[in-house]
């Protein structure tokens, strides 16, 4: 496997009145192309912050970070903006569909917003739910969908654009535990498929889905496992 992002370093540091937070603390992290990893900690950890740098939704402090080729650390918002674009797919809690548009049509924007002619979108927008089992529920809004079929909505969103992450951000955390498995199962097979998945939580149970687990506390790695792999303890 090829490295896909590396981050060193990074700190990101908040000025709270007189008082500095430091979010992130130093971290260091290496992901491989195809890897799937969990990113894990309780509220106020820093995985947060994490995920947002990761998802060029923010910048850090200092450090670097280099996502597929590209030097995030330093772009502008409408550097970043282009990046998020071709190189990331959010998966969110709250789903964040359209109410008033269809499965289809929520599932395209990505793709518009990339410039693809109506023709090309539309026809990856209806590949995209027919790869998440949806192609029968094209025309179908939000309120007509349960919650577990409105967030494969969402990860058909996040394939559109053929990205080289999926950013799950707690992808079950508003899914009853039959639905939120049947999620798990879908971000597994993603990953058995070459995809890069990069999952955000505070529960362990749901980390454990994926076969490397990094941990955070303040700002800090604690603990990089790759089951299989080695096990990195960090002080």
């Amino acid at each position: 496997m090829s490295e896909l992002l590396k981050i060193e370093n990074m700190y990101k540091i908040y000025e709270m009145g007189s008082e500095k937070v430091h979010a992130l603390d130093g971290v260091d992290i290496t992901i491989q192309n195809h890897e799937f990893v969990a990113i894990v900690g309780p509220s106020g950890s820093g995985k947060s912050t994490l995920m947002n740098m990761i998802g060029c939704l923010d910048t850090p402090t200092s450090g670097t970070y280099h996502l597929d080729g590209n030097d995030i650390s330093m772009m502008n918002d409408k550097q970043l903006t282009m990046i998020r674009r071709q190189k990331v797919g959010f998966i969110f809690q709250q789903f964040n569909l359209l109410s008033k548009s269809t499965a289809l049509e929520n599932v395209e924007l990505p793709a518009m917003y990339n410039g693809d002619s109506a023709h090309d979108r539309k026809q990856k927008a209806v590949d995209a739910l027919t790869k998440v089992g949806l192609g029968d529920r094209l025309k179908h809004r939000p309120s007509e969908l349960s919650g577990g079929q409105q967030q494969r909505v969402a990860i058909a969103r996040a394939l559109v654009n053929n990205p080289p992450v999926l950013l799950a951000d707690e992808p079950t955390g508003n899914l009853d535990s039959k639905s939120g498995e049947y999620v798990m199962d879908m971000i597994k097979e993603l990953h058995a498929q070459g995809n890069t998945i990069i999952l955000i939580t505070h529960d362990h149970d749901v980390a454990e889905h994926a076969p490397r687990i990094i941990e955070i506390k303040d700002g800090k790695i604690t603990s990089d496992v790759n089951r299989g792999g080695a096990k990195h303890e960090f002080v």
